[in-house]
């Protein structure tokens, strides 16, 4: 069923390979074994991060979140099969493109994603899925059609991925934590542009009707103490 196994990248948890499953473009995150963890607890662990990876993908997709499809989860191996987009850039090196390009659309470019981010984020939180590890890097965008310009134009979908982290809360504070997670992100990353920020969390705040300040005045304590620790050193 799989072919042609070839290593995307690697990182500190896992390694994701590319290949084609059952005739499609496929991904495949395989999660390492921690030696220094009893064989046991490491297993529970890797089992019960995939579970919550697998089942936050699926909450997404219910709620008309993009994400990967998810085709196939297999805890003997520690590996999760999804749908691998062949066109694809990361909102980080989108941002940064822009930065190299001095494009003139560059500040409508901005307030498209910064938008897009937003309301993506919030229904996130709506849905009570906490994502973990809100960056940049952990957001694709990806072409609506054949137009070979599409990142010119703006003719994308956002896609979030990498719900290594991820589980389901309604947590007020854990909502806030991620909110400071993607702020301090945006500050280390693209800090040629200090409002984006600003302008996702507009956006998040608008983009629906439920009551959401007991999560903003959570973000605000945290950003506070994260503050605080940055001048205490």
């Amino acid at each position: 069923m799989t072919e042609d196994l070839k290593i995307l990248k690697q990182g500190a948890e896992a390694k994701l390979y590319i290949c084609n499953y059952l005739g499609r473009p496929t991904l495949i995150k395989e999660r390492f074994v921690k030696n220094y963890r009893h064989p046991d607890l490491d297993t529970n662990i890797t089992k019960e991060r995939i579970k919550n990876e697998a089942r936050s993908i699926v909450r997404c997709k219910t709620a008309g979140i993009r994400t990967p499809a998810l085709y196939l989860v297999d805890f003997e191996r520690r590996r999760i099969y999804m749908e691998h987009f062949e066109r694809n850039v990361t909102v980080k090196d989108f941002i940064i493109n822009l930065t190299k390009t001095g494009s003139e659309n560059e500040t409508n470019s901005l307030n498209i994603l910064a938008k897009m981010i937003g309301e993506t984020v919030r229904t996130l939180h709506d849905t009570n899925i906490i994502h973990g590890d809100l960056t940049t890097s952990n957001i694709l965008l990806i072409p609506k059609n054949d137009n070979d310009n599409w990142i010119q134009c703006c003719e994308f979908h956002l896609v979030m991925i990498d719900f290594g982290l991820s589980y389901v809360d309604s947590s007020a504070e854990d909502k806030g934590v991620d909110l400071y997670v993607l702020e301090r992100a945006l500050i280390s990353t693209h800090n040629d542009y200090p409002e984006l920020f600003d302008k996702i969390y507009d956006a998040y705040k608008s983009s629906s009707k439920s009551n959401i300040k007991e999560i903003i005045s959570k973000y605000e304590e945290v950003r506070a103490r994260g503050r605080k620790r940055t001048m205490v050193g």
